[in-house]
């Protein structure tokens, strides 16, 4: 992860800047391929009133720019309370992707580990019907609403067996 740290009207201590590197650093925990985390600490006085404004922006690998600002009159308060925002959106943003690889990967414990955890006599292909019956159309609509890559259905009237999925050129194809 890159790392940046850049004071306006403002100088930064060695002490600050460190400070300010290992709390960027708590965000690496999420392991959601941060590319790169800037820090813009400002002196924000308004009107006499002393205050610090933290400005965290940060760049993760194929999804949005994550910005966090905060003031407050204490500089390491605003970095603090700053770096606990920043964890709550990436603590959102992994569990949001953790739910979504879990609902259309199998849980383990529903998939036998070995050969010998099948009982006596029990295939290890087990045949099933489809839940759906759709035409194309239908298929592809709810292929279209859902976030899944293909799903198999019986054609109505024809009463064979069809895949659909998605392609990646985005387009749908037909089996």
């Amino acid at each position: 992860m890159n790392t940046s740290i850049v004071a306006r009207r403002m100088e930064l201590t060695d002490a600050m800047r460190e400070y300010i590197a290992k709390a960027v650093e708590q965000l690496d925990k999420y392991n959601l391929d941060i590319i790169a985390a800037k820090s813009i600490i400002e002196d924000d006085s308004k009107h006499g009133k002393p205050q610090t404004l933290v400005e965290f922006t940060i760049h993760l690998a194929h999804r949005d720019t994550i910005v966090i600002k905060h003031a407050d009159k204490d500089f390491y308060a605003a970095v603090d309370l700053a770096v606990e925002r920043a964890k709550k959106v990436l603590r959102r943003y992994k569990d949001k992707i953790s739910d979504k690889i879990g609902k259309e990967v199998p849980h383990k414990h529903d998939i036998p580990a070995t050969h010998a955890d099948l009982e006596e006599g029990e295939s290890e292909i087990i045949p099933a019907e489809p839940e759906h019956t759709f035409s194309q159309e239908e298929a592809a609509a709810y292929l279209k609403e859902t976030n899944y890559s293909f799903v198999a259905f019986m054609e109505k009237g024809a009463g064979k067996l069809r895949v659909l999925y998605r392609r990646k050129d985005g387009k749908l194809g037909l089996y």
